[in-house]
């Protein structure tokens, strides 16, 4: 069974917080989405990071985690 989707769309305004490796914004319909993972030096970094250190950061999380439940069915 195929499906043709005509749609218009407008944004007036998109605000996206952040976007992280395994991200995905749509916009519309999509019959399937591919994956795709740039890695880019921005920085211009020419030599690797220094290696992580055992330290404890005393900051509370500022990401808030939302409790998810299982799917009723």
């Amino acid at each position: 069974m195929n499906f043709y989707i005509n749609q218009t769309i407008q944004i007036n305004y998109l605000r996206v917080e952040g976007i992280s490796n395994s991200s995905v914004l749509q916009i519309g319909s999509a019959g399937s989405i591919k994956t795709l993972a740039n890695l880019y030096n921005t920085g211009r970094y020419a030599e690797a990071a220094p290696p992580v250190t055992g330290e404890v950061f005393e900051e509370e999380p500022t990401t808030i985690f939302v409790p998810l439940t299982a799917p009723s069915v």
